[in-house]
């Protein structure tokens, strides 16, 4: 897999979260259950926990994308591709694992699997950066 590939399937991921709480909002406006203003930014939601962890889900990612997106598009720049295609793979597993992980709950074990996933991609970023500048 690419670099190039991997911010691509890493950006439809987001888009994929996206549309889960998305969907499910839109829907009960239209329903007329709630009203499209109904859900301000940082006030909690009567959401269901599936809906909110998408959401929280989708801005962990947020946050980490432009991450990702720095690095392989600096290799590219550089002309040091393969330093990102060799690990692209694994960054993209490793996200969608600690993403689906998150879907699925907030027990303490489950948590603590998603920052373990979280640690090992930021490790691949570290990584990445020394080889670039090596």
């Amino acid at each position: 897999m690419t670099g190039m590939s991997a911010v691509i399937i890493y950006a439809g991921w987001m888009l994929v979260l996206t549309f889960i709480y998305v969907g499910y909002r839109v829907g009960l406006v239209l329903i007329g259950r709630k009203k499209a203003n109904a859900w301000t930014r940082g006030q909690a939601t009567d959401d269901p926990g599936f809906i909110t962890r998408a959401q929280h889900a989708h801005m962990n990612c947020v946050e980490n994308f432009p991450i990702f997106a720095a690095l392989v598009f600096a290799a590219a720049f550089l002309s040091k591709s393969a330093v990102v295609n060799d690990v692209a793979l694994y960054v993209i597993i490793l996200r969608l694992a600690q993403s689906i992980v998150h879907l699925i709950g907030t027990s303490h074990w489950l948590v603590f699997i998603r920052a373990n996933l979280f640690v090992l991609q930021l490790l691949i970023y570290v990584c990445i950066i020394y080889r670039l500048v090596a």
